[in-house]
């Protein structure tokens, strides 16, 4: 009988490459990234240079081909990335986040081969993405849109807001979601490639946020924009199907960057607890707190697991849509659980901007809510189970 590898038996052994690639990451990271992260919270701007950096490190075509400038990487490997990114600040992990897993995501998937031909070479070297479903009155009811789109010779007009949409400010592409035929319902739904200086195209208003502060999050804008016929992306009434199986992707990068917002916050609470000194000895010889690590660094490793595991299912093209819900849900639960119970070890400074332990909890509370709320995840799992 063949003896399996370790990283095919064990899901956490990483090969030679995939180590190499974290280990670059993380360094990049630690040296780039965090001397600016509380300066960038503060003042919930992004630096600008930052971004054509993440291209640099070859971080935003981690999956498209090479011969349009990515890596030909996995899904794993993108979520390594934005476990490290996370680690150090959720802001930086969700731009190269939205950008691989939605945006270059669908185009891999849905894209003609002049589309892929068009963008990817910009997508890889500079040119930043942005996917926009939702809208004032569809978030987790995401196809009620409002957002129309009306055929108009050799082009498309799209009217409507978006709102939500990460990256934003900065990006220049948008996969941006319309109805072309209400009358069909969700089956008129069709995605469309907008570029930033299409006619009547518009970014709209910043949130100023609770946590991932620096990501720009924003509302987008259509007055008649005008789309060419080439720009549709996938058939037209098919944007529901686009949308679904994009996202199921997606919900393996929000998993990722819960696991990095998880470790940061415990590494950070770890170190702290072993420094602080109350009644005579550190608080890290209290059996309590000892107790409490453990729990947090198992839930920390389950969740691990599943992320891990749906990115693996998903590189494998096996069905991963159930197990991807499952560790978005599992991982986002966790992250929140685990950065509140960091910040009480902290003490009053926990409550401090002072200390790491604050940023962790805000940052955390986010993967609850988008890409799928936890009860739309349930909702999923439940579908699956009962099917």
């Amino acid at each position: 009988m063949a003896t399996l590898s370790a990283s095919a038996s064990a899901l956490t052994v990483l090969s030679e490459e995939e180590v190499m690639f974290r280990d670059a990451v993380r360094e990049f990271a630690e040296t780039e990234i965090r001397p600016h992260v509380q300066s960038m919270d503060e003042a919930a701007q992004f630096r600008a240079d930052l971004i054509p950096k993440f291209f640099e490190l070859g971080l935003m075509g981690i999956e498209v081909p090479e011969t349009f400038g990515g890596s030909s990487g996995t899904i794993f490997m993108a979520v390594l990335a934005i476990e490290e990114l996370a680690r150090v600040d959720a802001s930086a992990a969700i731009y190269v986040d939205v950008h691989n897993t939605l945006v270059n995501n669908a185009l891999l998937r849905w894209g003609s081969p002049e589309q892929q031909s068009r963008y990817f070479p910009q997508l890889t070297s500079g040119l930043l993405g942005a996917f926009a479903l939702s809208e004032p009155g569809s978030g987790s009811d995401a196809f009620a849109l409002a957002t129309r789109a009306e055929r108009q010779g050799d082009r498309w007009s799209l009217t409507g807001t978006k709102f939500w949409i990460t990256n934003g400010a900065e990006a220049g592409l948008f996969i941006i979601f319309a109805n072309a035929d209400p009358a069909k319902g969700y089956k008129g739904i069709t995605g469309f490639l907008v570029e930033r200086a299409f006619p009547g195209f518009a970014v709209g208003k910043k949130e100023n946020k609770l946590g991932i502060r620096a990501s720009s999050t924003t509302e987008l804008i259509l007055e008649d924009c005008a789309v060419p016929e080439e720009n549709v992306l996938g058939p037209v009434g098919q944007g529901y199907k686009i949308s679904i199986e994009t996202l199921n992707e997606g919900r393996i990068g929000i998993g990722a960057q819960m696991l990095g917002v998880a470790t940061g916050a415990l590494e950070a609470a770890t170190a702290y607890v072993k420094e602080r000194r109350q009644f005579g000895k550190t608080i890290a010889e209290f059996q309590a707190v000892q107790f409490q690590l453990a729990q947090m660094a198992t839930d920390l490793e389950a969740a691990r697991l599943m992320v891990y595991n749906a990115a693996r299912l998903k590189d494998a093209r096996l069905p991963f849509a159930q197990q991807a819900a499952m560790a978005k849900l599992f991982s986002s639960q966790v992250a929140d659980r685990i950065t509140s119970s960091c910040l009480e070890l902290f003490g009053g400074y926990g409550y401090s901007k002072e200390y790491p332990a604050e940023k962790y909890y805000r940052d955390a509370k986010i993967g609850t809510i988008y890409e799928g709320t936890s009860n739309m995840q349930l909702q999923t799992i439940a579908k699956a189970l009962l099917k």
